[in-house]
């Protein structure tokens, strides 16, 4: 694939180019050691290092054009294309090296703290359910069709994204629902995509390691409907007490979904249990296989971005009933003496308060809750008394354990999760800092009809130690020790 360099520059405007317009461009790359011959280089700034200090090493590999905000020193034979936002200017030329991906499909982006795979997902199986080929970037997988393409990131970076996207086109696809991480619209990774939709679903404690402030957090949020062109839709959890400032300052037509008050799309639920839940959506009943508040919402959001894609002229209500849980989020597994295990990635004390709250609705009186969790390590610590208060308050016991440690000390963050047990809840609690431990300790405890929630990790197959990545699948562990129980 080669492109114009005189139309990247014809679309940037840039504020000065330096060397030669007419030549070709052989690919693009933000990482100085991908570049080879040919390639446009883009110095983009980060967060422990800035691109402009490996342009050289990117010109030694071969690049020919580099976009940047200076040229300290230009290289004969290299052309230098200089702009204020080097991140959002990448997305364009991204977008515009891959064929304009967005152009042909109709993309659907949606944002938030909690629920962003679960609507992402849904969107894609109800899609391809009524017969369309649809394309899924998500935090659990890639999906182009059929083929399952292993994600690394919630939202890729601009060249990624566009390539991935590119072979949707390629694959016939007429959709695509991608999740929009508040770090990549800060870091304007989906700049110069043309979003059909956005959806939001709600906003709570997360990523302020990175954010610094929650204000911060909220207009990285805010931004992506900003952004939005007059020929798109927005659509947002009315219900949320941030909801409605999303569509503030959006360009796009504006839709609500909701729960507790009048909306262009609501639900409620009228009965449930751990197999799932007799819904009315939108004035219609059906049973769905989800389970708890949270995921009534997520279906409310998928129905109605469904509605706005099909000019509700489509039966959606039939294939979102049969539609199944995904990975990792709410997942009941049964083991012996009527002891349930929910696996689930609640992560942060808002998904962590819902996933309890639902789970003690359902359970007998006479049935205890069993609760394990742990907090990430190199990430927002500020959460991690708030999730233990919030596990110790709802739980009949609790189990404070490792997650995904990384480079810090697990017993450090348990001790910072402890921190937030109130006094009156502290005999509930243990402290298992091996995980598999405390899920065998869980199993050991439970009485029969009890519940046991293992939380943090849901679809994850490993745990991160010191830079290394261990095998580790909730899922895996508790059946392996329910059948043990069993023997």
């Amino acid at each position: 694939m080669t492109f114009a360099l005189e139309n990247i520059i014809q679309k940037l405007q840039p504020s000065k180019v330096i060397g030669e317009s007419k030549v070709t461009v052989s690919g693009v790359c933000i990482d100085s050691r991908k570049a080879d011959k040919g390639f446009l280089y883009a110095a983009m700034p980060g967060t422990h290092a800035d691109g402009h200090d490996f342009i050289q090493k990117a010109i030694e590999n071969g690049a020919t054009v580099i976009l940047a905000n200076r040229a300290d020193h230009p290289s004969d034979g290299v052309t230098y294309i200089l702009v204020e936002n080097v991140a959002e200017a990448m997305g364009v030329v991204c977008h515009l090296f891959y064929g304009e991906p967005t152009k042909t499909l109709k993309l659907v982006g949606t944002t938030g703290t909690n629920g962003k795979t679960t609507v992402s997902t849904l969107l894609f199986e109800l899609f391809a359910a009524m017969g369309y080929q649809c394309g899924l970037i998500s935090t659990v997988e890639n999906r182009i069709g059929t083929e399952i393409i292993p994600s690394t990131h919630t939202t890729p970076d601009t060249a990624g994204l566009n390539a991935l996207l590119a072979k949707m086109v390629e694959a016939g696809c007429d959709y695509c629902f991608m999740e929009c991480s508040s770090h990549a619209i800060h870091q304007r990774r989906i700049a110069g995509l043309e979003f059909t939709g956005a959806v939001f679903t709600n906003l709570s404690h997360d990523h302020l390691d990175y954010h610094k402030t929650f204000d911060n957090y909220l207009k990285a949020k805010k931004q992506f409907f900003d952004d939005l062109p007059s020929t798109a839709w927005a659509l947002t959890n009315k219900d949320d007490r941030n909801g409605m400032i999303m569509l503030q300052n959006t360009k796009a037509a504006r839709y609500t979904y909701a729960m507790k008050s009048g909306a262009d799309f609501t639900v409620k639920i009228l009965e449930s249990d751990f197999q799932g839940m007799q819904l009315k959506l939108d004035g219609k009943e059906a049973w769905v296989n989800l389970v708890g508040a949270f995921n009534a919402y997520n279906l409310a959001a998928v129905y109605g971005a469904a509605f706005l894609l099909t000019g509700g002229e489509e039966e959606i209500m039939l294939p979102l009933t049969k539609a199944g849980r995904v990975n990792g989020r709410f997942e009941a597994i049964h083991g012996p003496e009527r002891v349930t295990a929910i696996v689930d990635y609640a992560h942060t004390p808002d998904a962590l308060e819902n996933v309890i709250a639902t789970i003690n609705e359902i359970r007998g009186n006479h049935a205890q809750l069993i609760t394990i969790v742990g907090c990430g390590g190199n990430r927002d610590a500020a959460k991690r008394p708030e999730m233990g208060k919030i596990a110790a308050r709802m739980s009949s016991k609790v189990i404070f354990t490792s997650d995904n440690p990384r480079d810090e000390d697990p017993e450090a963050i348990i001790q910072q999760m402890e921190a937030g047990v109130e006094g009156q809840f502290y005999k509930k609690l243990l402290k298992i800092t091996d995980r598999k431990e405390a899920i065998r300790t869980a199993a050991m405890l439970a009485s029969p009809g009890d519940v046991i929630l293992i939380a943090g990790k849901g679809h994850e197959t490993y745990q991160e130690i010191k830079g290394v990545k261990h095998p580790f699948d909730d899922k895996a562990i508790v059946k392996s020790i329910f059948n043990s129980n069993n023997e």
